[in-house]
């Protein structure tokens, strides 16, 4: 049958020859740099690379390694289901020192595979195992979103902002918990009505497209909102979020706030003057330290949690979008995010990572 795996690397054509994996065309060998016996292996979720979100961070962390620490880096894409437990086998079988795998729907995967391999050292992008050789890493971004919601609803003209999620798993609900917490506070700090759509955060239900991938249900689902009044949007949705941009720039009303990187500099460019901010998890930075630290010999197991005070996760600068911002907004985030940070205002989640 014939493999749907491909891996995609950045080290020379020429020495391709020197590594094939298995059920694949040949892939290159390792870099020729000095300090390349140390190799690391990554693979993605059925986004795949380009997903604009976290797989697309998590390799820009691995790439940054290679650059800067002299390791050899590959990425095994899948593009489906079937593909994720083949390609975290593949991986361990490339006999690398360390397999990153990115999202939840790997966990099963590495489990399996960092049990039957103890020598080998892994980690997994927004998911938690608990075991001697996975490093989980994990963001609060409900403190960040809690930021973008208290900015949408400072920013609204119609008093309705909305979120809507890929799927109801942890690491998406958790952006849609801060968003509307953030909406609330909002309310209280100024006596306004401001609607937040598409999430019940005490029942924790709302709106799902269901997967990640079609951008045609994403754009259908922010059309229904802009239909009920909605001028921001936060899609948590990996490359379905692109069809709610698409729907927002169409509007010719509606900002867009982006996630798990600063859209401004990922998305397409087209979508720049919609774009308020993004919440960024800083993937691509733990990423880099992580595996770095390993290939030095310092590796342990406790999770890695991104938040406001270790600036693991924050909003993007409003770039186009700036002068929409009151000062007195911004000065309002500043203080909040202090609070945040200084633990005098406590966000909360049932699916925040501990």
């Amino acid at each position: 049958m014939k493999s749907r795996l491909r891996a995609v690397s950045v080290v020379s054509i020429a020495a391709a020859a020197a590594l094939v994996l298995a059920g694949c065309s040949p892939a290159p060998a390792p870099s020729t740099s000095s300090a390349s016996a140390y190799c690391a292996r990554m693979v993605t979720n059925s986004g795949g690379i380009d997903d604009r979100s976290f797989n697309q961070s998590s390799w820009a962390g691995l790439q940054a390694a290679e650059k800067n620490a002299g390791i050899s880096a590959e990425v095994l894409v899948s593009t489906n289901e079937t593909d994720l437990a083949p390609n975290v086998e593949q991986a361990v079988g490339s006999g690398c020192q360390f397999v990153l795998t990115v999202g939840y729907e790997l966990t099963a995967a590495t489990t399996e595979q960092a049990s039957g391999h103890p020598d080998t050292h892994f980690a997994i992008v927004d998911d938690q195992i608990t075991a001697p050789n996975v490093k989980s890493i994990l963001f609060d971004t409900a403190q960040a979103s809690f930021l973008a919601g208290y900015l949408a609803a400072g920013v609204t003209q119609t008093g309705k902002v909305a979120t809507f999620g890929g799927g109801n798993q942890p690491p998406v609900t958790l952006f849609m918990d801060g968003f509307v917490d953030g909406v609330a506070k909002y309310n209280a700090v100024h006596g306004t009505t401001v609607q937040a759509l598409g999430w019940d955060k005490a029942a924790q239900d709302g709106v799902f497209t269901g997967d990640f991938e079609d951008v045609n249900k994403g754009k259908t689902v922010t059309q229904a909102f802009i239909d009920q009044g909605a001028d921001v949007i936060l899609p948590v949705a990996g490359q379905v979020g692109e069809g709610a941009a698409a729907a927002a720039l169409e509007s010719g009303h509606t900002k867009l706030i982006w996630v798990d990187n600063d859209g401004y500099d990922t998305l397409s460019a087209e979508y720049k003057p919609i774009l308020l901010t993004s919440v960024m998890k800083k993937t691509g930075d733990a990423v880099e330290k992580i595996v770095t630290d390993d290939s030095k010999g310092t590796f342990e197991s406790s999770p890695y949690i991104g938040t406001l005070a270790n600036s693991g996760v924050d909003i993007a600068p409003f770039h186009d979008l700036a002068s929409s911002v009151p000062a007195a907004l911004s000065t309002e985030l500043d203080g909040l995010r202090a609070d945040i940070v200084a633990g005098t205002l406590v966000i909360t989640s049932p699916s925040q990572p501990k």
